[in-house]
């Protein structure tokens, strides 16, 4: 039986001096690096959907009981207005790479990323920074070409290396700021077989034929096995409800997927984590109950069984989330999220996120220990 249990928690970044300067945190990224150290992106602006967010470094050295700022990535374009959000995975030998999306925001400066008539996405790109020094310096961007049109593109994943040296990009396609989507909603992962130099190929992951259910906050994560396992957020948008959580398991490098099955969780942002033993560690923002809950699962064969969960950050807490029937909205008044999983050299769990404390989004962290 699996012991899953808090041994501490804390905070990367929060606002030094709140009632001087709107400075809010979100969606952050953790490397453990081969050097010793771990390096984080988070994102910093005055709202969670500012046009003025950018993406921030902060390095610890003391396996992230205490974070440095370092400055952001790069300043911001200067011909539009962009706002911007990066992950991190680390590489060998100092090697990191930053998948970035950078949002226009010209096209509605004063609105949201989201068209809240028709849910459609402001225009944005995707990029890549590397950087070869463990973070210190960084060269970019590289613009990555996507292999179908989106038009836009949900960014929920770092990029993610493969044991045969591919590199995917789980990801979802997204309506354009009018509403248009040639491919439908679909979670979909794009393929490189070169170090991210080029994105020729992208496989069809989660998909509803009849182009009702949405997959959103998809990450990939491979088993031990080699098996491929996809969980995800899945919303039924003609109902405007959630489902429980979704997973796809493909048995053969992601050629191939099995039809979507239920998790029996209820949930959003789903961050999955492959457990050396073969179990899945799911940290999740559970909408049955309040709060962002971790949960330990196994598979027997390819059929999901929940085996313990555990509460860590919100539980009983209101006004966390809403269930209104314009998704849009209900974007915007979330108030945690975007946990992302690593792991230290011995073996402790690392689980970061944004949430708001005394009207302050920071981002903290949690370490675990799974027995």
């Amino acid at each position: 039986m699996t012991s899953l249990k808090v041994l501490d928690t804390g905070i990367i970044y929060r606002n030094p001096k709140p009632h001087v300067h709107s400075i809010h945190a979100y969606f952050p990224s953790v490397a453990c690096m081969d050097n010793g150290e771990m390096l984080a992106t988070l994102v910093l602006g005055e709202a969670f959907e500012a046009p003025n967010l950018r993406t921030h470094v902060a390095r610890s050295m003391d396996n992230g009981e205490t974070w440095q700022m370092e400055g952001p990535v790069y300043e911001g374009r200067t011909d539009r207005l962009t706002s911007d959000s990066g992950r991190v995975t680390a590489l060998p030998g100092g090697g990191l790479v930053l998948l970035m999306h950078r949002v226009d925001r010209s096209i509605a400066p004063d609105e949201g990323f989201t068209n809240h008539e028709n849910m459609g996405f402001a225009p944005m790109e995707m990029v890549l920074w590397r950087s070869d020094d463990y973070g210190h310096n960084w060269s970019g961007p590289e613009l990555i070409e996507p292999p179908l049109v989106g038009p836009a593109f949900e960014f929920c994943s770092a990029i993610t290396p493969l044991s045969d040296g591919r590199w995917i990009v789980p990801t979802s396609t997204w309506r354009g700021w009018n509403g248009e989507c040639p491919n439908g909603m679909k979670m979909i992962a794009f393929v490189s077989s070169d170090q991210g130099e080029s994105w020729p190929e992208y496989w069809d992951v989660l998909v509803d034929p009849e182009d009702n259910i949405i997959y959103w906050e998809t990450k990939i994560v491979e088993m031990p096995d080699g098996r491929l396992v996809c969980p995800a957020w899945a919303y039924d948008e003609a109902a405007a409800a959630d489902l429980p959580n979704q997973y796809a398991v493909s048995n053969d490098g992601g050629k191939t997927w099995a039809a979507p099955m239920s998790t029996d969780l209820l949930g959003q942002t789903p961050t999955p984590f492959a457990l050396p033993n073969g179990r899945i560690l799911l940290v999740y923002r559970r909408m049955d109950e309040t709060g962002l809950w971790a949960n330990i699962s196994h598979l027997d064969g390819d059929r999901w069984v929940n085996d313990e969960c555990l509460p860590l950050w919100g539980a009983g807490a209101q006004g966390l989330t809403t269930t209104s029937e314009n998704m849009a909205h209900n974007f915007n008044v979330l108030r945690f999220g975007a946990p992302c999983i690593t792991s230290l050299a011995d073996g402790t769990i690392f689980v970061a996120f944004w949430c708001y404390e005394d009207c302050v989004s920071n981002i903290r962290w949690y370490k675990l220990a799974i027995e």
